[in-house]
């Protein structure tokens, strides 16, 4: 399965940007272009019929609003890794998408070259933050930050591999354990963040600032 290429779609409302990105795209031979959008209830919808691995989003489309379009993929195509790419560039305005639950935020005048190494990255599970975008997100503090000395120190640990996007097999393995006990602290830390899954879990990570 993992010999299969990465299933991307594009969602943009400028067809010279989705036909530039399908073209560049298409030379890999690990990624397929399966689809584009518009807007992003179109994007929306595509994403329900053709369940991508990696949605390539801009965040400001006609219709229905980025963050809108984010919340509307997770109940479309749960599975689907979302990759922001956007011409905003004043982090604090993709904190709402980073909120959300996306993989991962690129900006539009990234070199390609880039742009396929960060698709096949969040693929993988990584998460993938701008410098400026990670250092707004650990300025919130508060509650979350509270909670995160909740952890015991081996709960941090797996927390730090899980922002890593390592598998339970993988962090048993880096952190000597069996692969049964990464799972219930995988599970605590969940319950003492607060938290529903992985994403959101190695997002909190980038957020309090996780080794």
């Amino acid at each position: 399965m993992s010999d299969e290429p990465i299933r991307v779609l594009i969602a943009d409302d400028h067809a010279v940007v989705r036909r530039g990105l399908r073209v560049f795209l298409e030379l890999h031979d690990d990624i397929d272009v399966v689809g584009e959008a518009v807007d992003g209830a179109t994007c929306v919808t595509a994403a329900a019929e053709l369940l991508p691995d990696v949605i390539l989003l801009d965040l400001r489309m006609p219709g229905l609003d980025g963050v809108s379009t984010i919340r509307a993929l997770a109940a479309a195509a749960p599975a689907a890794r979302v990759l922001v790419v956007t011409s905003f560039t004043e982090p604090v305005l993709l904190l709402p998408a980073v909120r959300e639950g996306i993989a991962g935020c690129v900006y539009k005048d990234i070199d390609p070259a880039d742009l396929a190494n960060a698709i096949r990255s969040v693929h993988a599970g990584h998460v993938l933050l701008p410098p400026g975008v990670a250092a707004a997100l650990m300025t919130g503090g508060g509650a979350g930050a509270d909670r995160f000395g909740q952890l015991t120190p081996r709960e941090r640990d797996v927390l730090a591999e899980i922002a890593r996007g390592h598998s339970n097999r993988e962090i048993a393995k880096v952190l000597h354990l069996a692969e049964k006990t990464v799972k219930t602290h995988v599970s605590s830390i969940l319950m003492k963040l607060d938290l529903a899954d992985r994403t959101q879990a190695a997002l909190y990570a980038v957020r309090h600032g996780a080794p």
